[in-house]
Order: structure tokens, then sequence, then C-alpha cells
């Protein structure tokens, strides 16, 4: 499926930091997520469409710490310099510092293409958000990967299947999944 990019179409990096390489995080989908972020990166750079990065930050410690060396971003976009920083402390890049909202209005943007990490939090919470400020929101999801995770029944689901299921939720409702091929063409 080729989606089609309004000129001012930006994508927002969510949280590609060092602190989710962490063992402890478990078994993570998706090998191939951040070469795809750095093909949606350079393709955005190339067309000078705006670029938004985000970092999930946590004031109460640990890796996500403003200190810590694994808040530091992924390589992959370490060098990028985008046209606005946001951190945020939850889960919506929309509730994060400066105001995304805002800014995206401001710049006359509508339409967002989402990549980053993790697919069923954050990149979820964000389409999810953007959806329903009216934004067309695209979700880029093999541009992301998430983890294995145990329900409150104690099943555990394959980082798959939670991928699977909010791609399944989120399109045609919050968003437009697509494939990085589908943004960027085959390379």
């Amino acid at each position: 499926m080729t989606v089609e990019l309004e000129p001012t179409a930006a994508l927002i990096v969510v949280d590609v930091q060092k602190a989710f390489d962490n063992p402890a995080l478990g078994r993570r989908d998706n090998p191939d997520a951040e070469a795809n972020v750095g093909r949606l990166v350079a393709a955005w750079q190339a067309s000078g469409r705006p670029i938004v990065r985000v970092a999930h930050t946590d004031r109460d410690g640990g890796p996500f710490a403003p200190d810590a060396s694994e808040h530091a971003f992924k390589p992959v976009v370490a060098d990028l310099t985008p046209d606005l920083d946001v951190e945020k402390e939850v889960h919506s890049a929309f509730h994060g510092a400066p105001d995304l909202n805002a800014w995206l209005a401001g710049h006359g943007i509508s339409q967002i293409v989402l990549c980053g990490i993790q697919t069923n939090r954050c990149c979820e919470s964000t389409a999810r958000v953007g959806g329903d400020l009216g934004y067309a929101v695209v979700f880029a999801a093999d541009a992301m990967h998430t983890f294995d995770k145990r329900g409150p029944d104690g099943t555990t689901y394959a980082a798959e299947e939670l991928a699977e299921a909010t791609a399944a939720t989120l399109h045609d409702y919050f968003a437009t999944v697509v494939k990085t091929s589908d943004l960027v063409g085959d390379s």
C-alpha cells in the first residue's frame, strides 16, 4: 500500500533510546526496527520534511533518568538534528514538553508518521491521542518493536502478537498502519 504523504508530514521518532537494549526487558520482536527507523529518517531528511524526536524521561531514577547513560538515543538517531525535541514522562508524545500539538498546529502540520519504541505502549498511545486530535496518523509498524508481556492471568503474550493486536486496533480507527517501504519505497 502506497501512502500519499503531505509535503509537511512530520516524522515522529518515539523513544529510540539505549534503555530499551536492557536484557531485563525480555525478548523483543522486529530486529529490523532500528534499520527501518533509519530509512525513514534518511527519507525525511532528503525531502526536507520535519522530524520530531521524542525521549522518555523518568525523574525518579533508573535507566530513563536524564543523567543515566541509557537515557541517550540509540546511534540511528543520536546525531540527528530534529526540528523539535520533545521530552515526556508519560506514554504519549502529545503529553510532553514542549507541547507537540501546539508545535504541529503552529507549523500547519496535519499528518504525522510514527516510528519508534514500544509499538503497543508509547507509539500506540501517541497514535491514539494524535488521531483523537484530528491528525492523519500513519503508523509505520515495521519501524517499531516491543517486548513479550505477561497478562494479568499469567499468560505470556509474544511481542509479535502484541504488535499485531496494536496494528489491528489502530488501523482505520486511529491511524493507517503501513510498512516502511510504503513510505520510502523498496530499498
